[in-house]
């Protein structure tokens, strides 16, 4: 796979190591069981798989080379590079702007960009309606594009399905920057509804089965719908893909939800069950896939806590927490600062979007373990941030340098 040249600040000889190593013993990533860090009193077990990811890495190369060889130039987002407070305001700090918010409340008017502004397209790709508002300004839209490669397949998998004339239901987040860009290339070719969840899933399957009216669909999906979408014609035929970021379990339930009920409805077999429900396989990227599977391995080892590290926003990283919250008390920061101390972290609670501060998080015990993972948007320095951080509570920084790694 192609390497990027991604700032230094970033990186962490440290992880680097670890993950070279695991690498070399299991290069068909095959063994998902983390690597142990023994430090006698404290254990950390690194999930085999974490941090930055092609598309994020893509997508900080080209920001990076982008503001070093336009010194004289005014360069924008159009929102978040990625979902990482670190990298973000590192490009802020380098006189880049965000044109827009994550949510897509504008931040600089339009009307104040200039034909030679360069405007920087984030991983998370864009709306066709944002790229024709370029245009119209005068501006390339796609000369800096970070768009991840992976966001584009769902597109180009949505359009696929979409010329045959089956309705593309995406499972995503509605707000959230990839979703919206999904929807609005979908939508150009084929009626398109967003699910964020199972629940939803069963909804809308209601209205496949007839047993919910159809003025009711514009209620209950309100925002989450292509223009002059008709339930009664529109989900007769149907297909699903995903926002890359979701957790793979819950996308593969709402697609065996959905064709099973195409099936059972429309009285189809195994056969010829493709005549109501397309095929479009896992549109998750392979970094999504990787790194829960790592959790799902990892938390099959005995641990008394676990942390997850990234940006409170980060779709993906919110995700490796939920797996993790099934089984263990887990924190989810995003920095070794949120460690307070042995007895105190700020962290934060994706459920009501709220940072909250929790007490002697560290059992008083001789030995703790800790399960340690970060999201795909995270830079390896901080996940080494963190080790060196939970050493210092046992007076055992300097030997982060000496670490024995056992298999």
């Amino acid at each position: 796979m192609k390497t990027f040249n991604v700032p230094v600040i970033y990186r962490s000889p440290l992880i680097s190591a670890i993950k070279n190593q695991r690498k070399q013993q299991d290069r068909m990533k095959k063994d998902f069981t983390p690597t142990e860090l023994d430090f006698g009193p404290i254990k950390i077990k690194l999930a085999r798989h974490f941090g930055f990811c092609y598309g994020v890495e893509n997508a900080i190369e080209i920001a990076f080379k982008t503001v070093d060889e336009n010194p004289d130039k005014r360069i924008f987002l159009l929102s978040e590079m990625i979902h990482n407070p670190h990298v973000n305001n590192d490009l802020l700090d380098r006189g880049v702007q965000f044109i827009m918010d994550t949510a897509g409340h504008q931040l600089v008017p339009w009307e104040s960009l200039q034909a030679d502004d360069i405007v920087i397209i984030p991983a998370f790709g864009t709306t066709l309606e944002t790229e024709r508002k370029l245009a119209s300004l005068g501006i390339e839209p796609l000369k800096y594009n970070t768009t991840c490669p992976f966001v584009e397949r769902v597109w180009n998998k949505a359009d696929q399905i979409g010329k045959k004339n089956y309705t593309v239901i995406v499972h995503g987040k509605p707000k959230h920057e990839e979703t919206r860009a999904t929807f609005s290339h979908s939508q150009a070719g084929t009626p398109t509804v967003v699910v964020k969840d199972i629940k939803e899933a069963a909804l809308l399957a209601e209205f496949i089965t007839g047993q919910r009216a159809p003025e009711e669909f514009n209620d209950l999906f309100k925002g989450q719908y292509s223009p002059g979408f008709n339930p009664s014609t529109d989900l007769q035929r149907v297909g699903v893909v995903n926002q890359t970021t979701m957790l793979a379990t819950e996308t593969q339930a709402i697609a065996d939800y959905i064709r099973q009920v195409m099936v059972t409805h429309f009285q189809l077999t195994e056969a010829t069950a493709g005549e109501r429900f397309a095929d479009t396989r896992d549109t998750l990227c392979y970094a999504t896939n990787d790194n829960q599977t790592a959790v799902t391995g990892m938390l099959l080892e005995p641990a008394d806590l676990a942390i997850v590290v990234g940006g409170y926003n980060s779709s993906n990283t919110s995700h490796l927490v939920e797996l993790c919250e099934e089984k263990l008390p887990t924190y989810f920061i995003s920095s070794p600062e949120k460690m307070l101390s042995a007895n105190a972290i700020d962290h934060w609670d994706f459920h009501h979007s709220q940072e909250i501060k929790s007490q002697e998080f560290l059992p008083d015990q001789p030995t703790v373990t800790i399960l340690l993972t970060s999201g795909a948007s995270c830079p390896d320095a901080l996940v080494e941030g963190v080790i060196r951080r939970l050493l210092s509570f046992y007076q055992l920084e300097h030997k982060a340098d000496e670490m024995a790694l056992i298999d």
